[in-house]
């Protein structure tokens, strides 16, 4: 790294391995972090990419901590405004430059702290001030304190809360995101650090502050905005929430579970935000879908507002060799012999507009003829296992849904969802005859 900046008068380059107070939690993990941006080439891509700033191979980033700017008032500013860090970006001429402020634990910045380092960095002709925080935030530019557009005319605001950098590393080292294997190391034990509770970093346990007053504007039928803090928190939230349960689900079943997206939505998140946002307003209800290798269908998740339920399934084609829903049903029960039956059920779709038909796994097993239709002939061409939890009153809390859906989820599939086999159609046959005699048969038919 280059020597210090000249409008600095103190700071330190940033370091992997920082040696500091064990109760300096906020100072090694900032100094973690930065050091890890200059590291990891693909990680200072990926989060400089969420600010919309393009981070070319021949870029350099300069990291630095405990900065002190020259000019500086040391009696008018107090050693808590001290920010814990800086980032300059050189791209031949170009420079790009963020000051850094970061807190763990429960800590939180207010706005008179914003403001002030929007003023440091305007003074110092900055182009961005980046806060890290436990706090959650739908976009990076979605800050949690909230300034008057007048105080970001000059200097950019942007949040990173440690669950989207820890989400970041997760990602890269799950997707093979990394080529350098010495890179990959590192940021491996950037990921063991900031999983460790010793970070002061929080894991994602809780949905997002506004969940509670959401869920209770669902119930009473008031009206929900897609562009609202409170509705883009919420979305912002889930998507964190299905990250989380794919990581569950992988090391439980310890394979690769991917969430199913649309391919603009996994290119575009600002996209998939605001187009789930969207759906959501019209139908208060969350959903997503996790992809599990050689599973017998998605696993689909629904978190439903209006209800307050959970509910998780699996869809599988009805077996076309079986004429009956009964016969069909029967073959969805055979595979669900060990599954506990409590708060499962099997619904029967039909084409068209015909009846579907919904019943507990319980009775079915009794009587597989509930699932028949009393207003159609037709045999059910799906049969779906739907596992439901009802938590009433419990929805509204930030961390009961949280902690319920994690359980739910994996109960699920390890109760139904690993059990379930695809029908696949059996091969042709050759009837038993006259080989030749057949052969002609085809050959006048062809004729």
């Amino acid at each position: 790294m280059k020597n210090r900046p000249d409008f600095l008068t103190g700071g330190e380059p940033a370091r992997l391995i920082p040696i500091a107070a064990d109760s300096a939690r906020e100072q090694k993990s900032v100094s973690i972090i930065l050091a890890g941006l200059r590291s990891v080439l693909e990680l200072r891509q990926s989060l400089l990419k969420s600010l919309n700033v393009r981070v070319g191979t021949s870029a350099t980033l300069e990291a630095w901590t405990e900065v002190v700017f020259q000019n500086e008032d040391k009696k008018a500013v107090k050693l808590k405004d001290r920010p814990d860090g800086l980032l300059i970006l050189r791209t031949g001429r170009r420079e790009w430059r963020a000051l850094i402020e970061a807190k763990v634990g429960n800590d939180t910045i207010g706005e008179d702290q914003v403001s002030r380092y929007l003023q440091q960095a305007k003074t110092h002709k900055l182009d961005a001030v980046i806060t890290i925080t436990n706090q959650f935030a739908a976009l990076p530019t979605h800050h949690p304190v909230k300034l008057s557009k007048n105080a970001t005319k000059t200097v950019a605001l942007f949040h990173w809360s440690w669950a989207f950098i820890r989400t970041q590393c997760q990602l890269l080292l799950k997707n093979d995101g990394v080529e350098d294997h010495d890179q990959v190391f590192i940021l491996s034990e950037i990921l063991r650090y900031l999983e460790s509770d010793r970070s002061g970093i929080s894991h994602f346990d809780q949905m997002n502050a506004e969940w509670k007053d959401v869920v209770n504007k669902v119930k009473s039928n008031a009206p929900l905005a897609k562009s609202s803090d409170e509705v883009q928190n919420t979305i912002a939230a889930w998507h964190q929430e299905q990250r989380d349960l794919c990581l569950i689900m992988s090391r439980l079943t310890g394979s690769d579970v991917s969430l199913k997206l649309k391919n603009n939505h996994r290119l575009d998140p600002s996209m998939r935000l605001k187009d789930d946002a969207d759906a959501f307003c019209k139908t208060p209800a969350l959903h997503c879908a996790l992809n599990i290798i050689n599973a017998a269908a998605d696993l689909e998740v629904t978190a439903d507002l209006q209800r307050r339920m959970i509910y998780c399934s699996m869809r599988l084609a009805a077996p076309k060799d079986k004429q009956s829903t009964k016969a069909r049903v029967n073959w969805l029960l055979r595979q669900l012999k060990k599954t506990e039956p409590a708060g499962f059920h099997i619904r029967a779709t039909r084409p068209g507009k015909a009846e579907t038909t919904y019943q507990t796994l319980r009775e079915l097993r009794d009587s597989p003829e509930l699932l028949e239709s009393d207003n159609s002939n037709t045999a059910a061409t799906t049969l779906e296992v739907v596992y439901e939890v009802d938590l009433a009153g419990k929805f509204s809390g930030r961390k009961v849904f949280v902690e319920e859906l994690e359980k739910a989820v994996p109960h699920f599939y390890q109760e139904a969802g690993q059990l379930l086999k695809a029908w696949i159609a059996p091969p042709p046959k050759i009837t038993k005859g006259d080989p030749e005699a057949k052969q002609q048969e085809i050959e006048a038919g062809q004729g």
